[in-house]
């Protein structure tokens, strides 16, 4: 086995690695540790192969993950699905307002109550996924977190957007 580690501009992690049987392959990394820098020629160390290709090397109980492993990033899959929930949500509400009231429709206009309702569900699921991603928080917390706060910030802009009724009680 032959490990290359180059530092600079362009990083290199890789591992060169032979079988009893000749096969020779090069295996990336995305950086050197824990396992790339402690690998010496002619170390022994055990592949997991997954569609043909390594994606994970270990040695003496010591893992390390290869470029090629596959991620396991549904943060931002659900906070995206959950943009689309809510954006759907918003026009079906704001559908069935007007077919429900056609002439006393307001607030649930796209102006302002529809374009703030909106920016606050992008911000919100990309508030929280984003973090989610980087932190590295299952994805359920951010359908679990995004959808209550969106259903509280449209409450509070209904409530202070509705129209007052002239000469109230």
């Amino acid at each position: 086995m032959k490990t290359v580690i180059k530092s600079g501009k362009t990083s290199t992690y890789e591992a060169t690695l032979k079988d009893e049987d000749s096969w020779r392959g090069v295996v990336d990394f995305g950086d050197a540790g824990p396992l790339l820098e402690r690998l010496e020629p002619g170390d022994r160390v055990t592949a997991t192969v997954w569609r043909r290709d390594i994606v994970v090397l270990s040695k003496d109980g010591v893992r390390q993950n290869s470029s090629d492993a596959p991620r396991d990033e549904l943060q931002m899959n659900a906070a995206i699905g959950v943009l689309a929930a809510l954006v759907a949500a918003q026009a079906f509400a704001f559908g069935a307002v007007r077919l429900v009231r056609p002439r006393r429709y307001e607030p649930f206009t796209w102006d302002p109550y529809g374009k703030r309702l909106l920016i606050t569900s992008v911000a919100t699921c990309f508030g929280v996924g984003l973090p989610a991603v980087w932190i590295g928080i299952p994805w359920w917390t951010v359908p679990a977190v995004g959808v209550p706060a969106v259903v509280c910030a449209a409450g509070l802009m209904h409530h202070r957007l509705r129209p007052r009724a002239a000469g109230g009680v």
